[in-house]
């Protein structure tokens, strides 16, 4: 585990910082912002602001994924599958939460909504070409793989 320091600005005095579960856990849960509580109804997506606003450091990027628990339970998870946060982004991170359940639930100030991963990234330089180099598995598509 590396440990890298992330600059991090409060928007609001009530925002919670991101905290991590355990010491081995890899994501950093977020945590609401809100005035009260929020509805979200079942299908609809509803932007959950955290108050915060983060500097992450060059080459890597910041993943805004779904918490096990509240996705597996409520069907509350980023509406978006991972949440993508670029380096040079400076604005608040709001977590688009969807309910894929079926039924109305309420995110209230202070739930943990969403987990941040901050990992490295290669940015590639694309080089197109007439030909690409053969594999064993080809030009197969999904599930080509085999069912296990």
């Amino acid at each position: 585990m590396l440990n890298q320091t992330v600059p991090i600005r409060r928007l609001d005095p009530r925002a919670q910082l991101p905290a991590y579960g355990s010491a081995d856990a890899a994501g950093a849960d977020l945590y609401a912002l809100t005035d009260g509580p929020v509805e979200v109804a079942p299908g609809q997506t509803v932007l959950i602001p955290t108050g915060l606003a983060l500097a992450i450091p060059q080459g890597y990027v910041g993943l805004v994924c779904a918490r096990s628990g509240l996705a597996t339970k409520q069907g509350l998870a980023p509406a978006n599958k991972v949440g993508v946060i670029d380096a040079d982004y400076r604005g608040e991170l709001l977590v688009s939460l969807h309910n894929h359940s079926g039924e109305r639930r309420v995110v209230e100030c202070g739930d943990r909504v969403a987990q941040l991963i901050l990992v490295p990234y290669l940015a590639a330089r694309f080089q197109e070409v007439d030909q690409l180099d053969d594999t064993a598995r080809g030009t197969g598509g999904f599930g080509s793989t085999g069912r296990r």
